[in-house]
């Protein structure tokens, strides 16, 4: 089955076929590209975003070539379009993602034997270094979590869920996914089920669970007003709080304790590991808390407890 969509839309809209000799490459580029996206998407099954990336990856580069064929282009057409890209200010990031593209292009036409040689098969992917998580600092937090008017109702609620985000270090969907079940008051744990459906026990310090207990007995009851909900964090209507719901409170306590800094559905989690890796936390042990399958997941924090053991050394060695 052909996706339609691909052949409803113009796929090359920004390139305009020459009167003679560009008008069968035009048409044969914007043939080729939809015959790559119908194949991709019939073969894996990708979403609409990653086959409209592509698709405009591929005619960034169809309106660079102009009036030659994607199919005859070597690797010094290809290093030199990257080239042009770069002078235009494209960064790293967005190179790398054009190239992944073109890999993929000419990997699929490599496999329909239309050509021999992949063009972008002596190309280096741009060096990316992966950027090391925002955080806030143990005094913003403090303003965060203090912003929230715990006299009314549902400023509790936040308050509770803000201090639960910080002491767990929980993914905000993994925290708003919260059911009655998940939560030992008496052992001071949470039972989280993460990424992957894999299970891991997270300790809840005596300020969050404190907080905790009192919304499960006055303030959630008071939400439900006798309805019916398993899950921990509930609404005024007395539904589940979504994620987005969420995180639109979160920045509004961080607008009203001026926090101006960055913020991402990460932001208090990030600032979870890096506090305790300050604190001198060992790496592994952070790793379990937040849930990483694989260390090097977690060994984006490493700088912080390269920088933590710096300190530690300049304290306390003679010569530091």
């Amino acid at each position: 089955m052909v996706r339609q969509a691909h052949h409803e839309r113009n796929l090359l809209p920004t390139v305009r076929p020459e009167p003679v000799e560009g008008q069968r490459s035009y048409v044969q580029n914007a043939t080729l590209i939809d015959q790559f996206l119908d194949a991709v998407w019939v073969e894996q099954g990708l979403s609409e975003n990653t086959l409209s990336a592509y698709g405009s990856d591929l005619r960034i580069f169809a309106q660079w070539l102009k009036a030659r064929s994607m199919l005859e282009v070597n690797n010094g057409d290809l290093s030199d379009f990257l080239a042009s890209r770069f002078k235009e200010g494209i960064g790293s990031r967005s190179s790398a993602r054009i190239l992944s593209s073109l890999r993929r292009f000419y990997g699929y036409y490599i496999r329909e034997n239309s050509i021999t040689v992949d063009p972008t098969a002596l190309i280096e992917s741009p060096h990316i270094g992966r950027p090391l998580p925002s955080s806030l600092t143990e005094d913003d937090v403090e303003l965060l979590l203090n912003a929230p008017e715990t006299a009314h109702i549902l400023g509790f609620r936040d308050k509770a869920m803000l201090e639960m985000l910080y002491a767990t270090g929980l993914r905000v969907s993994e925290l708003v996914n919260l059911t009655l079940d998940q939560v030992s008051l008496r052992q001071g744990v949470v039972r989280v089920v993460g990424k992957g459906n894999k299970e891991r026990l997270v300790p809840v310090g005596e300020e969050a669970m404190s907080w905790l207990e009192n919304y499960l007995n006055e303030t959630r009851l008071t939400l439900l007003s006798g309805r019916q909900c398993s899950y921990i964090f509930v609404t005024n209507r007395g539904d589940s709080m979504t994620r987005q719901a969420f995180w639109h409170i979160i920045k509004r306590y961080a607008l009203k304790a001026g926090i101006d800094k960055p913020l991402s559905p990460h932001t208090l989690r990030h600032a979870f590991a890096t506090h305790l890796l300050n604190h001198g936390a060992d790496l592994r042990v952070v790793q379990l808390l937040l849930g990483h399958s694989d260390l090097s997941t977690t060994q984006i924090y490493t700088h912080i407890a390269r920088e933590r053991l710096k300190e530690l050394h300049s304290k306390y060695h003679p010569r530091g």
